[in-house]
């Protein structure tokens, strides 16, 4: 959030998903370009361990899949999209994300680590700064995610909103849905149970021109 400290609104939210029990997560910071890999790991670590998590990174170990095989929770940072799902890929990382959220571990991403956790990142914001092996993601929910959505409209601005590009995405994916998640608000998964919250004014993108209103509470369970 502008004006805050780096995962701060997010703690009181990331505490109750984790838990008390657990005690380590693992990260995965390949979102980052031009902030390396040990910084990013450095500052998800100060984060974490202020809400009592200890951290390891994957790009700290040789056996990559072996620690997402055995990691107790998995959390993906921001950052470009193109270039997260791109080293997924080369490290063949995404099956043992998917079969480890499969059986029961928290998966946490933001930004481009919660386009992650979609269908595909045809929804994201970023500029395709390298080529994925595809833009199948990981689908462990099975609808899109747009974070950082907003509706601001500058009078120079001679492009497209984040509305309409996602209302092309619905007419060139017909029976897709879209959430356009802002600053403040997060979506969580507990089992079939898919729920809005946090602060703010959330967007869901349907067939046609459908679109609904979501606020804090809203039980979006349906969309499972």
């Amino acid at each position: 959030m502008p004006g805050t400290s780096f995962f701060s609104w997010p703690r009181p939210y990331v505490k109750e998903f984790l838990g008390k029990e657990l005690k380590e997560v693992v990260f995965i910071p390949f979102a980052a370009v031009s902030l390396s890999y040990d910084a990013y790991f450095a500052t998800v670590s100060q984060a974490f361990d202020a809400m009592g998590y200890g951290v390891r990174s994957v790009h700290t170990v040789s056996d990559k899949k072996g620690l997402i095989k055995t990691a107790r929770a998995i959390v993906v940072g921001g950052g470009n999209t193109f270039a997260l799902l791109s080293k997924m890929y080369e490290h063949d990382l995404l099956s043992g994300v998917k079969a480890r959220v499969a059986t029961g571990a928290p998966y946490i991403g933001w930004s481009a680590g919660a386009n992650l956790a979609c269908p595909t990142l045809k929804t994201t914001n970023d500029m395709p700064v390298v080529m994925p092996s595809s833009f199948d993601a990981l689908n462990v929910i099975p609808f899109q995610i747009n974070p950082h959505y907003h509706e601001l409209r500058f009078e120079t601005l001679g492009g497209e909103t984040r509305k309409e590009r996602i209302v092309e995405f619905l007419l060139l994916n017909p029976g897709k849905k879209v959430i356009g998640l802002p600053e403040g608000m997060l979506i969580v998964r507990d089992g079939k149970l898919l729920k809005i919250r946090g602060e703010g004014t959330a967007k869901l993108f349907g067939s046609g021109k459908s679109i609904s209103d979501l606020r804090e509470g809203a039980d979006i369970s349906f969309l499972l």
